[in-house]
């Protein structure tokens, strides 16, 4: 079964990196240099330095990247994880992300599959990642698109963080789980979405089934001025739903106290009721859909 797992793993990679126009791979010890300075193009400061990239990659762990098809030396895609607990069973993707101008194209898609038939390549059943809970795009990404658990709420996970896209926000994450045993969600095929940015990111889409949050009671929404309002949901309710800002990115140049608020909030909201057992069953239209335990 695993043979097969990986097979198809490999398979669906392969299709992903043809649509994308890229080839995604594992980098030598001269292309790194280049995919930290892609990196550092994205979150505005050093990410991660090459020397630990080539030390990572000689230790067996995950360093690759995506190149543009027929152009082999421009990289327009790079990610870097680890091995992680439990020993044997999982990886822990670090960094990820891809050039600025290349997003809608499906690049990020490309890099995940190609990660997940390469962790199952070598007897791993899971990766984990973490990302900014305030960012729609990543979670429409990795929970509508690529079908991750929501383990854990880690509050401030990084301490203070100083590049250009975290800088002044704190460092809230939520932790991704990806069975890999399990098949890809289903998706409408006129839906698009893109990789772009920290621990597997995406562009947002329209996800399917927008309704969905209408009918749960909510825990948190959007008030007339964009700032976020707490609403006291039915403790009857089967679905909570709470609502992030659409473009978290543009709040935090425009309107930094209101993005800070958000933090506040989303934290406030969530980390309760995932406390109490409550599960991320999925997102839509900007809003985390938590279920009953």
């Amino acid at each position: 079964m695993a043979v097969e797992h990986a097979a198809r793993a490999r398979s669906d990679a392969d299709s992903a990196a043809r649509r994308a126009a890229v080839e995604v791979r594992a980098l030598r010890a001269g292309e790194v240099a280049q995919a930290a300075r892609l990196l550092t193009a994205i979150w505005g400061n050093p990410t991660i330095e090459p020397p630990l990239m080539v030390a990572l990659e000689h230790s067996g762990a995950y360093v690759a990247g995506a190149f543009a098809a027929g152009e082999p030396d421009r990289m327009v895609g790079a990610c870097v994880g680890y091995f992680a607990q439990p020993l044997g069973q999982a990886l822990h993707s670090h960094v990820a992300g891809v050039a600025p101008g290349t997003e809608r194209r499906g690049v990020g898609m490309a890099m995940k599959l190609h990660q997940r038939a390469w962790a199952l390549e070598r007897g791993l059943t899971r990766i984990t990642w973490t990302f900014d809970p305030l960012v729609s795009r990543n979670a429409a990404f990795n929970i509508e698109r690529l079908g991750v658990d929501i383990d854990e709420y880690l509050v401030d996970f990084y301490g203070e963080m100083s590049d250009g896209v975290n800088a002044g926000q704190g460092s809230d994450r939520l932790l991704a789980a990806w069975r890999l045993d399990k098949p890809l969600p289903t998706r409408p095929p006129a839906a698009s979405t893109e990789a772009a940015r920290p621990d597997a990111v995406a562009r947002d889409q329209t996800p399917p089934h927008r309704e969905r949050h209408s009918a749960s009671a909510s825990a948190l929404e959007p008030g007339s001025s964009g700032d976020p309002r707490v609403r006291v949901p039915d403790p009857s309710a089967p679905e909570i739903a709470i609502a992030v800002p659409p473009d978290i990115e543009a709040l935090r140049r425009e309107r930094p106290e209101s993005a800070a608020r958000w933090r506040g909030a989303v934290r406030g909201a969530m980390v309760p009721l995932l406390d109490r057992g409550w599960r991320v069953t999925g997102f839509h239209d900007h809003h985390y859909l938590l279920g009953r335990p």
